[in-house]
């Protein structure tokens, strides 16, 4: 009889230790799912780089919303601080640094205000990858044409020639719009409006000096 049922027994518990197997498998899948529900719990919570105390260092923004052509003053700008990582390479870091400069492009609050956003040899020679390209103010005899330009437009500026009053004289060829300057109440009585104007260095001399006695036009490319 104990022969007979000892088969039986082992079946029995063959079946049992099988049975209870499944658990002991689901076991470590359990384990490791509730691991990755608390690692994104903590990844959700976790603090920004700041926060965990990554160094930080000052930069310019600017304080308000700034049309192109602005001569910057102390409140127009402000001082935050950020990671080290995210700030421009030219980006300024005090308010002496942009105070009376002028802006070539417009600035939304809160942006990040850098040297080559300023008019003067590093903008001149991003607009027009010329390394020699120098910054030229003219004011256009036609104060309306003035309203149709923007940074980084390309122009031709021509002026009348001296012998003819319908021969035009070419002054500057693809030269770029670094700006348009709003006029000051001071010089409201003057007609044109004043346009920084990006040549090379061989061309700027004889503009500014040209542009101080004849009247100077410009035609869009």
């Amino acid at each position: 009889m104990r022969s007979a049922l000892t088969p039986l027994t082992r079946d029995r518990l063959r079946q049992l230790t099988a049975a209870r197997g499944w658990p002991r498998l689901l076991a470590p899948r359990r384990v490791v799912a509730a691991l990755l529900v608390l690692l994104a719990a903590v990844l959700v919570v976790r603090p920004p780089p700041q926060a965990r105390g990554e160094p930080t260092v000052p930069m310019l923004v600017a304080a308000r919303d700034l049309a192109p052509g602005s001569s910057l003053r102390p409140d127009d700008v402000r001082i935050v601080r950020a990671p080290e990582s995210l700030r421009p390479a030219t980006a300024l870091t005090t308010a002496e640094q942009a105070t009376g400069r002028v802006l070539a492009g417009a600035a939304s609050r809160g942006e990040p205000l850098t040297s080559t956003r300023l008019v003067g040899r590093e903008n001149s020679r991003l607009a027009t990858g010329d390394p020699s390209a120098v910054a030229v103010p003219v004011r256009l005899a036609d104060p309306q044409v003035a309203a149709l330009l923007t940074p980084g437009a390309r122009v031709d500026v021509v002026t009348v020639s001296p012998d003819s009053a319908t021969a035009g004289v070419l002054l500057a060829a693809n030269a770029t719009v670094v700006t348009v300057r709003a006029e000051p109440p001071a010089d409201a009585d003057r007609s044109g409006r004043l346009v920084v104007i990006a040549v090379p260095r061989a061309d700027a001399t004889r503009l500014a000096s040209v542009s101080l006695g004849q009247p100077v036009a410009v035609t869009l490319r």
